[in-house]
């Protein structure tokens, strides 16, 4: 049956336009948490660089269980309207409806029911199918950005001169739109977190209010894997990551002990421990302080000794990745940051983004322009 629901699944991908909902980074071609974080941090770094009294409040979004509370009726609809064929329509219809479920534990099987609403857990077709459900669930003015990773959903409030109307109204509109699609806001694991880097001017920020709740405001959030700060800073993330490395590297040892080949215990290196310091590194690296990048440095040598083998440094990985994902972007015309890619009249050349902070400058999307322009230029 998983084999019938992936030839649905590309099926129905391929009948989807490119410009669907291009701020959902799930289930899409060329898209990854890479690319929802990148796009976070560059919409909110390029605000903050603007006017220095600026600020953006990001609002963490917790449904819950998001994929249980679909609607097919609702869904059905939704898709006819992107396109697809009425059999399609009808054989998802029936797929959602009507499905049997009973519990098992031990000997003991419980009675059945019949469940009508919701998408199968574990199964292929429900995160697509949850994207789809969700693709009109988009902001409605310009100061306000709504990025999603399947049902990870962030709503980035861009605050000029203290005014938080627009912020708080497309809140409001959120939760009306939560309302008509069935789905349940989890106010309790909903977060907000405000970015403010103006110290002189005293701010009077407006706590955001869902199903009568106040939201709890905190000073960071772990978004994706990734763990984002008040003040955009990487300590608090990479001290988690190499707590997490160096835990690993005890197996590393310990393998090492049983003398296995040297090929091998680079393949567990890069298997266990790289993946985890090199997990979403477009999006931090670059801004992180010589500090930090020591102590992500310190692990990789001591997995150097431990294989006795020279090991790529995260630089180079850094380096290799921000080039090959700046590459994929342009060569993608659908993807939302393809704009900030632009030739000179040269046309070998891009045009380096304007920046007057160093923290804007150090960010993914200037680095991956000046990665294209020094490539260029050593041939």
């Amino acid at each position: 049956m998983k084999c019938f629901e992936r030839l649905v699944r590309d099926f129905i991908i391929s009948s989807l336009p490119d410009t669907l909902d291009p701020l959902q980074f799930a289930y899409r071609p060329n898209r990854s948490t890479d690319d929802a974080i990148s796009h976070l941090l560059h919409t909110s770094l390029t605000h903050l660089d603007t006017r220095r009294w600026n600020y953006v409040k990001m609002l963490f979004i917790d449904y819950s269980s998001a994929f249980n509370t679909i609607i097919p009726s609702t869904l059905t609809t939704k898709l006819e309207h992107l396109g697809l064929s009425s059999s399609m329509c009808q054989w998802i219809s029936n797929f959602l409806t009507g499905r049997p479920q009973a519990v098992r534990m031990g000997g003991h099987v419980s009675a059945s029911t019949t469940l009508s609403t919701g998408a199968p857990q574990g199964c292929v077709l429900s995160p697509l199918l949850y994207s789809l459900y969700t693709y009109d669930c988009v902001a409605t003015t310009s100061s306000i950005t709504i990025i999603k990773f399947a049902d990870d959903t962030v709503v980035v409030g861009l605050i000029s001169d203290n005014n938080e109307t627009a912020y708080l109204k497309e809140i409001r509109n959120l939760e009306n739109w939560c309302q008509r699609n069935n789905l349940l806001l989890n106010v309790s694991k909903t977060k907000e977190l405000i970015v403010d880097f103006s110290t002189k001017q005293e701010r009077n920020y407006q706590t955001p209010v869902i199903n009568e709740c106040p939201v709890e405001r905190v000073d960071s959030f772990k978004y994706l894997g990734v763990h984002i700060t008040q003040d955009l800073s990487w300590s608090c993330h990479i001290n988690t990551v190499v707590k997490k490395a160096r835990q690993r590297l005890y197996h590393l040892r310990r393998l090492r002990d049983f003398q296995l080949p040297s090929k091998v215990l680079r393949n567990f290196y890069s298997c266990t421990i790289e993946s985890i310091l090199a997990g979403n590194i477009l999006t931090w690296f670059g801004n992180s302080t010589m500090q930090d990048r020591r102590a992500l440095q310190r692990v990789v040598r001591s997995a150097e000794r431990t294989i006795r083998s020279e090991l790529p440094d995260l630089h180079s990985i850094y380096s290799r990745r921000c080039w090959t994902k700046a590459r994929k972007i342009v060569k993608d015309l659908s993807h939302p940051n393809n704009r900030l890619f632009s030739l000179l009249r040269s046309g070998k050349r891009f045009r380096s983004l304007k920046t007057n902070t160093e923290r804007l400058r150090r960010s993914f999307f200037p680095q991956a322009i000046r990665s294209l322009n020094h490539t260029t230029t050593q041939y």
